[in-house]
């Protein structure tokens, strides 16, 4: 599994926007400038995130972007597929599948292909927004402490 520089802005800008799901509409220049991504591309990040139903915009002076469902609700697995495409590192699932029972040298190192996509997915698929919020919190909060221990 890869997860492109697409991938992995789609998943900044979705964290910041779950950080602020109570707080209303997000400026798009708020979230380039906190995530340090160009304001171009994260654009176009939103418009497929937009396009994928997993964001809402509202133009306007006062306009920005919002999450259409509760971050809870997003899941990881969900933005990575929309972005990125399979899991997989050959195609997907069903593909792998396929390979294991075809392959005529090789079936172990594709079921181990498929093993591997499975786990990626298994806690991707079970990790959403709100789960990666609270994460993200944990270990800054942890790396802080070490800091602060090493300093005394």
């Amino acid at each position: 599994m890869r997860i492109s520089s697409r991938g992995l802005y789609a998943l900044k800008a979705l964290t910041v926007l779950a950080e602020r799901h109570e707080t209303g509409l997000v400026k798009i220049h708020e979230i380039a400038e906190a995530e340090q991504i160009p304001a171009k591309f994260l654009e176009a990040i939103l418009v497929s995130l937009k396009h994928g139903r997993l964001v809402s915009s509202q133009r306007g002076r006062d306009g920005g972007y919002r999450l259409r469902r509760p971050p809870d609700e997003i899941r990881l697995g969900e933005v990575i597929r929309m972005i990125d495409g399979p899991l997989a590192p050959f195609g997907d699932a069903v593909e792998l599948e396929h390979r294991v029972r075809t392959e005529p040298r090789h079936a172990g190192l594709f079921d181990l292909f498929l093993q591997v996509r499975n786990a990626a997915a298994g806690i991707l698929d079970h990790t959403s927004l709100a789960d990666l919020v609270a994460r993200n919190s944990r270990v800054v909060a942890r790396r802080t402490r070490a800091v602060r221990r090493g300093k005394d």
